[in-house]
């Protein structure tokens, strides 16, 4: 059952829950994303919670399959962390600190530039922040190989701009409110993941849940988005910003918002020679013809 976020918070405080971590992290990000160019935040109507599931042992999160922003909709379809058949989240605080997470994430996918052209009625998108793509639909960036610790490819760096982002916020929100890792090994590894606090042993920890095959999917999806996202990201600012991590962070988010790389791209130059941007991203074929039937 999926219902806007504004019905979803309404309901938890009609039943007792205190929403006060969410709302005021949702103004930490709003103060923050109007610094980058940000003018307006996802609407909390266009945001979907999934919870009161019918399948049994079903349980939700960020890490849960198919949750994300759908771009054509302008729609963040999310669920609620934790076990997913009740009404209410089973540990408030930790649900709504992951609520947050995906919420600022998903803000940062809604107010990234986009352009769209009409290729045989169907709109297709040709360009999303700092990435392209050709009506062809050639991309402007390759894969990065699998098992890579290191990314070459746009849509990692804005996944993981976008996450790191979250996480900041929700960490600063987990403080401010004085929210403490649970004792229990998922939940530590959830606080750990929402907060952007996951040790280095932790991305690499098997959990085993017997009892529940679908946390234990969810504690191995959490793992591979760390491992294919967030560390591939921060490789990525220690590797072409050493030291000046936080303000390439900046740049590129403003960048997304704008969709101008030009800033950007001379950033980058001053520090790695002229035609960095294009020389790290744009794969060779890019501009090949488009093979026609």
């Amino acid at each position: 059952m999926f219902r806007p976020l504004s019905e979803t918070l309404s309901a938890w405080e009609a039943d007792g829950i205190d929403t006060t971590p969410f709302r005021a992290g949702v103004e930490i990000a709003g103060h923050r994303y109007a610094g980058y160019g940000l003018a307006e935040m996802l609407p909390l109507d266009r945001v979907l919670v999934g919870c009161e599931s019918s399948r049994i042992g079903a349980f939700g999160g960020f890490h849960h399959p198919d949750q994300g922003y759908r771009h054509l909709q302008m729609v963040a379809v999310i669920t609620m962390c934790g076990p997913m058949e009740g009404r209410n989240p089973e540990r408030p605080t930790l649900a709504l600190l992951d609520l947050l997470r995906a919420y600022a994430h998903d803000c940062l996918h809604y107010g990234s530039r986009r352009r769209y052209v009409e290729v045989a009625g169907v709109p297709v998108r040709t360009q999303y922040g700092i990435n392209y793509r050709r009506a062809s639909g050639q991309s402007y960036s390759a894969a990065d190989q699998r098992g890579s610790h290191h990314t070459r490819n746009l849509g990692i760096v804005m996944e993981g701009a976008c996450d790191k982002e979250a996480r900041i916020i929700t960490r600063q929100a987990a403080g401010q409110f004085g929210v403490t890792e649970p004792s229990d090994v998922l939940g530590a590894l959830v606080f750990r993941d929402v907060t952007g606090t996951l040790m280095e042993e932790d991305a690499g920890r098997v959990v085993d849940v017997p009892e529940s095959e679908e946390q234990t999917r969810y504690a191995a999806a959490l793992s591979g988005y760390e491992k294919g996202v967030n560390r591939r990201y921060s490789h990525f600012l220690e590797e072409f910003a050493p030291g000046e991590e936080n303000e390439c962070h900046t740049r590129l988010l403003a960048a997304m918002i704008s969709g101008d790389v030009a800033a950007l791209g001379t950033w980058l130059d001053e520090r790695h020679g002229p035609g960095t941007f294009l020389g790290l991203f744009r794969t060779p074929g890019y501009f090949d013809p488009a093979l026609t039937a």
